[in-house]
């Protein structure tokens, strides 16, 4: 099973076939992902514990314990974690390539894009 520390917290792929991958991602307290958008795939995620904050294109909004949102292929997104609690979401990744390359960053927390906005491992 692959697992990944990031400097917002930690993912776990739980199941990977070649149309899907299954996540679990837990962000810590205070933290957020990178605003990114992906070309290949599109992304279900749903809340298990804690609240999100979610970007969404132009939309901001909260998912709470046992709700979801889908992010579409192309859509610039952003998950945070402005609880107390870890945020622990299940990610649900469907798509042509599901590839950890398929990131573009826009706006990162940690100096992750560099490249201005093209393709990051």
């Amino acid at each position: 099973m692959e697992h990944g520390e990031r400097p917002w917290g930690t993912y776990t792929v739980l199941e990977e076939n070649k149309n899907y991958k299954i996540k679990r991602i837990e962000v810590n307290p205070g933290q957020r992902l990178s605003l990114q958008m992906h070309h290949h795939r599109s992304e279900h995620w749903i809340v298990v514990s804690g609240s999100a904050r979610v970007t969404c294109g132009d939309r901001e909004f909260i998912v709470n314990v046992n709700e979801s949102t889908f992010i579409p292929i192309g859509a610039q997104h952003r998950l945070e974690n402005r609880g107390v609690i870890p945020l622990t979401i299940i990610e649900v990744q469907s798509g042509e390539y599901l590839g950890e390359d398929d990131i573009v960053r826009f706006k990162d927390d940690y100096q992750r894009c560099e490249n201005n906005g093209e393709t990051l491992p």
